[in-house]
């Protein structure tokens, strides 16, 4: 099934606005992408790639650049990142302080940049982040408004990663409970490990689709072995995040690595796949 594009996207939202939001189609650099506008604000998306090395050199990707899969391989997916218009990192969290206005931007976030993710017809996975705050806002169903959302706009839930906090991933009956409910309603889910040794438990109360860990932390305690590692065993990908810069890339390498991501690649391009370039 092919998604519909982004202009049909944001005309079908016009007949489903959210509170006190609406959906709008871009102009200038962002002309031809959604954005959102919520009291006062304008948002944009920015996807960040996150690679499977272990394709690297072959350059007959068809999601990947030619120049990019063959320095870090095909791209598994790309995390969303909301901006303001200007460019800039957007956190609700330094701008609102209601939990009602927090959940409405979150939700805005998620529609916005899935409307473009999926609206350009980009591939692999789309992960998104999800705040605690949100998580405890939500009393339960977790899941379940957003799939609802995906589903009437004619999107899939299952190309899309909810991305959870270490905060939850450490609290194991509650990290059991979201990645239930999560999965639930169609989606995927990662977790941030708080460290290397909650790798352990991640499976007792919950079977993520994902692991995250921070790769400068993991480098820093020289984890990066017994986490693949465990990893492999358990069967669930491992995804080295925040990667800062070629030296870091190169150490991974050294070890099984699978799929890595941060500012060491290309970062926050705004656009349809063939301009993430």
């Amino acid at each position: 099934m092919i998604a519909p594009t982004i202009p049909q996207l944001v005309l079908r939202a016009a007949e489903h606005p959210l509170p006190g939001a609406r959906f709008v189609m871009g102009d200038g650099a962002l002309a031809g992408f959604a954005v959102a506008q919520y009291e006062g604000v304008t948002l944009a998306s920015a996807y960040e790639p996150i690679f499977d090395v272990t394709t690297r050199g072959q350059p007959q990707s068809l999601t990947a650049s030619v120049e990019s899969a063959e320095k870090f391989g095909d791209e598994l997916g790309f995390q969303a990142v909301t901006l303001t218009r200007d460019g800039a990192s957007f956190d609700p969290f330094t701008e609102f302080d209601d939990d009602r206005q927090l959940v409405e931007l979150d939700r805005l976030s998620r529609a916005l940049n899935a409307f473009n993710f999926f609206g350009a017809q980009r591939p692999g996975l789309l992960f998104l982040r999800v705040h605690e705050r949100l998580l405890k806002s939500v009393k339960y169903d977790h899941g379940k408004h957003f799939s609802h959302v995906l589903l009437e706009f004619g999107l899939n839930p299952a190309r899309v990663v909810i991305e959870l906090p270490s905060a939850a991933v450490a609290h194991r009956t509650f990290l059991g409970y979201l990645v239930k409910s999560y999965q639930k309603y169609g989606f995927k889910v990662a977790g941030n490990l708080p460290n290397a040794g909650q790798i352990m438990s991640v499976s007792d109360m919950a079977r993520l689709d994902f692991i995250k860990m921070d790769a400068g932390m993991a480098l820093r305690d020289s984890v990066v072995k017994p986490l693949v590692g465990y990893a492999h065993r358990l069967k669930i990908p491992l995804i080295f995040s925040h990667v800062a810069d070629e030296a870091q890339f190169e150490a991974l390498l050294q070890f099984d690595v699978s799929f890595v991501q941060g500012a060491a690649f290309e970062i926050h391009a705004i656009g349809p796949a063939s301009d993430v370039r």
